[in-house]
């Protein structure tokens, strides 16, 4: 049914094509012209303007065969660095690049696994509602594209996000919310050897806070991190400025809160104690999303998997996807595995025969739905 050597064929031409976050315009036009061909109704949205990017969300219609339910598949456009020039090659069952960029399975497998599914549909004639395809742009710049996109002109109600590593039939259902955390400590500048008294160090204002913290995995379901620390510009001079970006993430919203406020109040405290001067920036990057196992879509996708074979094992994960931006506004949708692995590395790598069974799976759902 699945067409392997049309599908790996695609793979290679997507990986080829320079695609990176705010620079997808060349991914789109090449996207476009592949979904008309398979006959679908295809526009593109204004999203680029809204993050400063060459290109928006492309958005395409299958128009219903049978009285069914709208269902959205979705995947993302861009990719990490290095991720130019990719010259992917085969060894057997694997797809890798040349070593030195990254392979850009994450998310060329879910843009080609979806084209493959549409063709697969209508070569075989599977009674469908209507199916809607959601490329998104700017994912891993902060998930821009999805959280720029008009929900409202969709029909569907439920989608499947193939961006996911793993084997198939492997379907996140859970994820968790993300906080930016970001404290700019203004303190006293002085010469370090002459008169360090007169100065506030904003770094071991910093220092203190940090050391106060509770980082790394908090419990089963939140974690916290500092991950950047700029400041200081020689070491004669007492620094009087340094900037930390912190986040927070958690499975659970109160948990998340406790996490974020407990970083704030470090910050706060160590500021206070040494007379130096505190801005806190708190951002909600993402909302949490949970789809319990007994939801009438997640029976659906079980079904899908068992009668392709696969056994279908739902997980939850520390990071965000496009899944958690349309959840939140109202679409009820699951990452679904595509068989890649090392995704973000120049060993990425990507199977096929795993890439094929998404496929199948993601036609088993579409049929099924």
């Amino acid at each position: 049914m699945v067409n392997r050597e049309r599908l790996v064929q695609e793979f290679f031409e997507v990986v080829k094509i320079n695609s990176q976050t705010k620079n997808e315009r060349v991914m789109a036009d090449y996207l476009k012209g592949k979904l008309t061909e398979i006959g679908l109704e295809v526009t593109e949205d204004r999203a680029g303007e809204s993050v400063g990017g060459n290109a928006g969300n492309v958005i395409g219609v299958l128009g219903a065969t049978a009285d069914k339910p709208a269902i959205m598949f979705s995947a993302h456009m861009d990719r990490v660095t290095p991720g130019e020039n990719i010259q992917p090659r085969v060894e057997g069952d694997i797809i890798k690049s040349g070593g030195d960029t990254i392979l850009g399975a994450d998310d060329g497998a879910g843009l080609v696994g979806i084209m493959e599914m549409l063709r697969v549909v209508k070569e075989n004639n599977v009674a469908h509602g209507p199916i809607e395809v959601v490329f998104t742009i700017a994912e891993e710049g902060g998930l821009n594209g999805s959280r720029n996109l008009d929900v409202e002109k969709l029909q569907a109600k439920r989608g499947v996000i193939l961006d996911c590593s793993g084997d198939a039939g492997l379907v996140i259902n859970q994820a968790p919310t993300q906080d930016e955390i970001v404290a700019k400590i203004h303190g006293k500048a002085a010469h370090a050897g002459a008169a360090p008294e007169k100065g506030i160090n904003a770094i071991a204002v910093a220092a203190k806070a940090i050391s106060r913290m509770q980082v790394g995995r908090i419990d089963e379901e939140t974690t916290a991190n500092v991950g950047v620390i700029q400041g200081g510009s020689a070491v004669n001079i007492v620094p009087d400025y340094v900037e930390v970006k912190c986040e927070t993430r958690s499975l659970k919203e109160e948990k998340l809160v406790k996490a974020t406020e407990a970083m704030v109040a470090a910050f706060v405290q160590a500021g206070a104690e040494a007379n130096a001067r505190v801005e806190m920036d708190v951002n909600r990057l993402y909302p949490a999303y949970h789809i319990p196992e007994d939801h009438e879509f997640l029976k659906l996708i079980k079904e899908a998997g068992t009668a392709v074979g696969l056994e279908v094992k739902l997980e939850a994960v520390g990071g965000g996807s496009d899944a958690n931006i349309f959840n939140g506004k109202g679409i009820v949708a699951v990452n679904m595995a595509v068989g890649n692995e090392e995704v973000h590395t120049v060993q990425e790598y990507q199977k096929i025969s795993e890439l094929v069974k998404a496929v199948e799976m993601a036609v088993k759902i579409v049929e099924l739905a």
